[in-house]
């Protein structure tokens, strides 16, 4: 169904039970689902969140300054590829970092043309680093990364969620899933999909975002051979 696409993880997803930090079991298991994906012979690329190690926002609601708080977050983001990196290269997969700042020993700056070179040679490429701009999300640096490297989708994996929901399930027990909605719905009825300089950006270029329950499996593969999964957010 999809040639290239980008995965978007957030840090919470690779923490499995914990509170905080890196569950190896749950990276374990994500791996096995992008191996899924290549084996299927579709371009995966990455972009991981840190909010399981630290948050820009909440550094910032603590008195820190913004600039230095979304930087931390930042640095923290390549953590979190490095051990997405191992986990992937255990089953086998070749696989680059790739971080908007710089860290030549660990991984590769970011450039574009290099980015789709490794893609089509079947690597797994992990953008890292987030925009390398304060005051930008890791949602953002996926529709970004995305929209650059010409990839037909983002994957957006939830921790535990089906999809988007209509409302806040913490608030309404009984809260229904949305299969099919717009960017500008979304938007208009501030529904937590992605942030909303992230969901103008997919809505401008007509990229969907397919939003599914990472917790199944078996739920890539199935998005990726054509079923509807989740939820579906599209440019109607």
């Amino acid at each position: 169904m999809y040639r290239r696409v980008v995965l978007k993880l957030s840090g919470e997803a690779l923490m499995g039970e914990g509170e905080y930090g890196i569950d190896p079991d749950r990276v374990t298991a994500i791996a096995r689902q992008v191996r899924r994906a290549t084996d299927m012979g579709v371009e995966v690329a990455i972009v991981v969140g840190a909010g399981n190690i630290f948050r820009g926002v909440s550094g910032t609601a603590a008195g820190m300054d913004r600039s230095t708080a979304d930087y931390m977050g930042m640095i923290a983001t390549v953590l979190n590829a490095l051990a997405i990196q191992d986990a992937l290269e255990k089953l086998g997969l070749t696989t680059r970092v790739q971080s908007a700042i710089a860290m030549q020993e660990v991984a590769e700056p970011y450039i574009r043309r290099r980015a789709m070179r490794h893609l089509e040679k079947q690597r797994v490429v992990i953008f890292a680093g987030g925009t390398g701009n304060p005051f930008f999300t890791t949602d953002t640096t996926a529709a970004l990364r995305a929209l650059e490297i010409g990839a037909e989708c983002i994957l957006m994996a939830k921790n535990n969620v089906d999809g988007v929901l209509d409302a806040d399930p913490r608030e309404v027990p009984d809260a229904k899933l949305l299969p099919d909605i717009s960017h500008m719905e979304a938007i208009e009825r501030g529904l937590r999909v992605m942030d909303t300089t992230a969901l103008t950006l997919c809505m401008d270029n007509r990229l969907p975002i397919l939003v599914f329950n990472m917790a199944d499996e078996s739920n890539i593969g199935r998005i990726l051979s054509g079923e509807h999964i989740g939820t579906r957010v599209i440019t109607k």
